[in-house]
């Protein structure tokens, strides 16, 4: 792996490769230690480069066993090589030629699960995003984009299936004992696309007809035993390969497309063209093992990396600065479909929650950086929330802004001008405005600003006129490398709600307001409405228009206008949270001061009867019912933060809510549906509304004896996992706790999966004797520490997961995040400096801890030997 380095790559040094690569051959022939790799690159001089200009490849603790030039060993006087480059010198100043590259590497030593490696005796690569130079010699970078014809040799023993991108050209015997399979990618990919699975796998197959007529096979390939286990992500597929050629007129374009699921894999899944390779945990699911968000996580998953077909592999990113070009855009099609598959308004809470626990807080601490950065140290480190979520975020403003046709008008005109290219931001943004004919210069510095915008909004009602003024105010903190910034280009929809509980139709004068959506695009502007009956009450932001903090002063009576009457669900919604937001922010401060709490009774009054209007779906009433988490009101209170106090704060408001409702909750705690499970959106709502509602009851009665009871009656893993929850969350200590721990350990035993859950959910119980319990799993003889999920169940979730329990005073909790960091970084960098973002907040603590954090920062840097990925992480943080 290469260690920490001090070079930055900028944005602004970009230049093309000196060499066209026009097609690749690769032939693997597999073993564990000692996997032989014979690269095949016909490449041409780029016009106008120099002949004395050398050719230089990409590498990765590499070793070279041979180089040729058209078929012969070329002079070692005329090359160099390192583990990490190969220059070669005196190519042919215009005709293509052939350079073979001849390496050796060993998958079952590669821990860091980048390249080629090998798990639970399945070779398996993940080249994204700088991984495909840890195999063989070469330009290692998204603009080279090249034809691959791949020929794969194998034990028939040790691998049954030799898998790569692509159609399959044929295969057969290669000698005794051995076999071969030969693939051909018709449609030229860029290097990290590359793909090869080979092993003993299980297979579940089925078909899919195109909207032209083709018929596509389809594979999912899985341990042996878990073939019924891969059937909801088979049609998950086929769902997302319909929706779209409905919605995009996406069609695909090979013969055959093919998922593998691996159990040890850093990321969640991987777009390789043709050949999808998946953590696992994102494919596998069954009612016995997986719960209502493991299906809904599998389906949106599965529907992104197929939807990567089109955004990401027929059009690439020209270099890894353009990163959310695939990754952004991809995400807001996978919600979009998520969207259409379930209820959207709940589907666009979750999206919310989900923004504003991980990119705001990027957002606002040492680690923000530009959807698009400017520069980095290690690219493995900008697979963000800012690059993904608020990524997804601006192309939803791009529709905003453009309106629904003309977005799709750019959308078309995006596929057809780029497909087969290496684009940028600047030819997504340019379809746009010609199909729109907007200007979108403002527009663009989403993508290069940093940072949360703020935008202050006040009112004016003048009865006697019948005008109302909505004054918006926008402002943009400092960030890193960013201190000061232009003003945004701000969508924000918009309704006015009057009195009776109806919407005024009219609109302010004026090409900045339209459609419903108020353009922000000054640092400050006004707009009036006239001809209003009655005093009416904003609604800004609906459907979080804009990724944006909204301060407002509004009262509580007209927040709860919003919540019983706007017809945005979203909107709703916010009102609710907003108001359990307030109270919990200061009911924070007074336990920090050591003052008696307020009393949470209109809160309870509004959310009991929230949870008892049987007009609203479940799904949201269970949104509603969820209290903002700790790190969201860590967030609001912004600094000089202590996570004992908001812990307390909000066990004391949940107690109160519980017992004002109790007879409520106690009736929709048994409203789970009855019969065969599905995981359809109407009985995960209904059973997300009984879970919660379970919690609420157990804490009003201060017994887990009911959760206790739901866990031995389960029929299912929501509704079991739930049960366990509340157990683990309201009462870990009890006795009936610790016993139905026992009986979930001992009956999903062999399933690793399942019993992640098992780590999780004790990772995030609450007391002081969490962290003890944590050491305690860690040091456990059957804990292993090399499996990604396994880390992430165990110290992810204590990291992430449990603010009292990892920020305790006396910082054993950061001494325990540094001590792993620093044993995986020697494994696996990439999972070592994604843990280590845990602690991206740190300078919002309160004196003591904070001096506890940056100790802990200190040790690590003071470990050294560190990985890039990790230096850059600790480094940024220390700086900032």
């Amino acid at each position: 792996m290469r260690t920490e380095t001090g070079q930055v790559f900028k944005l602004k040094d970009y230049k093309p490769t000196d060499f066209v690569v026009e097609r690749i051959d690769l032939t693997f022939e597999l073993d564990p230690r000692e996997t032989k790799v014979i690269s095949r690159v016909i490449l041409h001089r780029r016009e106008g480069v120099a002949k004395d200009v050398p050719l230089v490849f990409d590498g990765d603790e590499l070793t070279l066993d041979g180089l040729q030039l058209d078929g012969s060993d070329i002079d070692p006087a005329l090359y160099d090589v390192t583990p990490d480059t190969l220059v070669i010198r005196g190519l042919p100043e215009s005709a293509p030629f052939e350079v073979t590259v001849s390496t050796t590497i060993s998958p079952e030593t590669n821990t860091a699960l980048m390249g080629l490696y090998r798990t639970n005796g399945v070779y398996c690569t993940q080249c994204e995003a700088e991984g495909f130079r840890r195999i063989t010699y070469f330009y290692d970078r998204p603009d080279v984009l090249a034809v691959y014809t791949v020929t794969i040799i194998a034990s028939k023993d040790e691998a049954k299936y030799l898998l790569s991108n692509g159609n399959y050209l044929g295969g057969g015997n290669y000698d005794e004992g051995r076999h071969f399979a030969a693939w051909f990618d018709p449609h030229p990919k860029p290097s990290y696309l590359f793909a090869l699975v080979a092993g003993d796998l299980g297979l579940i197959e089925d078909t899919f007809t195109t909207m032209s007529g083709r018929e596509v096979a389809l594979k999912i390939y899985v341990e042996h035993g878990k073939e019924p286990r891969a059937g909801y992500a088979m049609d998950a597929l086929k769902r997302s390969m319909r929706w779209d050629e409905e919605v995009y007129g996406r069609e695909y374009d090979l013969d055959i497309f093919q998922i593998v699921a691996v159990s040890d894999f850093n990321m969640g899944a991987m777009e390789n063209k043709g050949l999808n390779v998946f953590n696992d945990k994102y494919v596998l699911a069954d009612p016995a093992t997986a719960t209502d968000a493991d299906f809904a996580n599998i389906e949106a998953i599965i529907a992104h990396e197929y939807f990567h077909n089109w955004t990401g592999n027929r059009i690439t990113c020209r270099d890894w600065f353009q990163l959310c070009l695939k990754e952004g855009l991809t995400v807001y099609r996978d919600h979009a479909f998520s969207a259409d598959q379930r209820s959207a308004p709940v589907k666009r809470i979750a999206e919310i929650r989900l923004l504003k626990a991980h990119q705001f807080p990027e957002d606002a601490g040492p680690l923000a950086h530009p959807v698009r950065p400017e520069s980095y140290r290690e690219i493995n480190n900008f697979y963000t929330t800012t690059v993904y979520e608020k990524g997804s975020e601006v192309v939803r403003m791009i529709r905003t802004v453009v309106g629904a046709e003309d977005f799709r008008k750019g959308m078309d005109l995006y596929f057809e001008r780029h497909d087969g290219d290496a684009a940028t931001i600047e030819d997504f943004l340019a379809c746009f405005a010609e199909a729109s004919g907007r200007d979108f210069k403002q527009f663009s510095l989403w993508y290069s600003q940093a940072g949360t915008p703020s935008v202050t909004v006040s009112t004016d009602w003048n009865e006697a006129k019948k005008t109302f003024k909505v004054t918006l105010e926008q402002s943009l903190a400092p960030t890193p490398g960013q201190s000061r910034k232009a003003p945004m280009h701000i969508p924000l929809a918009y309704g006015l709600i009057l009195p009776d509980g109806s919407e005024f139709a009219g609109h302010p004068t004026g090409k900045e307001a339209a459609d419903g959506v108020l353009h922000l695009t000054r640092r400050r502007q006004v707009f009036t409405f006239t001809g209003v009956p009655g005093r009416p009450v904003l609604s800004i932001n609906r459907g979080f228009s804009a990724p944006v903090n909204i301060a407002m002063e509004q009262s509580t009576a007209d927040l709860a206008h919003i919540a019983r009457h706007d017809s945005d669900g979203v909107a709703r919604w916010q009102a609710i949270s907003e108001q359990a937001t307030r109270h919990l922010v200061e009911a924070s401060r007074l336990a920090r001061d050591g003052r008696n709490l307020p009393s949470a009774r209109d809160l309870a009054d509004i959310l009991v009867a929230t949870a008892a209007d049987d007009s609203l779906e479940p799904a949201f009433r269970a949104q509603a019912l969820t209290l903002p988490a700790e790190s969201d009101i860590a967030r609001e209170i912004g600094s000089n933060i202590d996570p004992d106090a908001i812990h307390a704060a909000r066990e004391a408001v949940l107690s109160e809510i519980a017992r004002a409702g109790l007879a409520v909750f106690s009736d929709l705690a048994d409203g789970a549906p009855k019969g065969p499970y599905s995981p359809g959106a109407a009985d995960a709502g209904r059973r997300a509304l009984a879970g919660i509602a379970m919690n609420y009851a157990a804490i009003a009665e201060g017994s887990p004896a009911r959760a206790k009871a739901a866990f031995d009656a389960a029929d299912n893993m929501t509704t079991l996992s739930q049960a366990l929850q509340v157990m683990t969350q309201n009462f870990p200590a009890a006795a009936e706790t610790r016993q139905a721990l026992d009986t979930f350990r001992t009956r999903f035993a062999d399933d690793p999966l399942v019993l992640d859950k098992w780590y999780s959910l004790q990772a995030l119980a609450p007391g002081a004797g969490t962290r003890a319990r944590v050491e305690e799993l860690l040091a456990g003889k059957d804990f292993d520490r090399t499996n990604p999920n396994r880390m992430r169940a165990l110290v992810g979730a204590f990291t992430s997961g449990n603010p009292t329990g990892f920020n305790a005073a006396d910082g054993g909790g950061y001494r325990l995040l540094a001590r792993e960091v620093v044993d995986i970084d020697k494994r696996n960098p990439q999972l070592a400096a994604r843990l280590l973002t845990a602690m991206r907040s740190w300078r919002s603590l309160e004196a003591e801890r904070q001096e506890q954090a940056r100790l802990a920062l200190v040790s690590i840097r003071s470990a050294g030997n560190l990985s890039a990925d990790v230096s850059d992480i600790v480094d940024r943080m220390l700086a900032a």
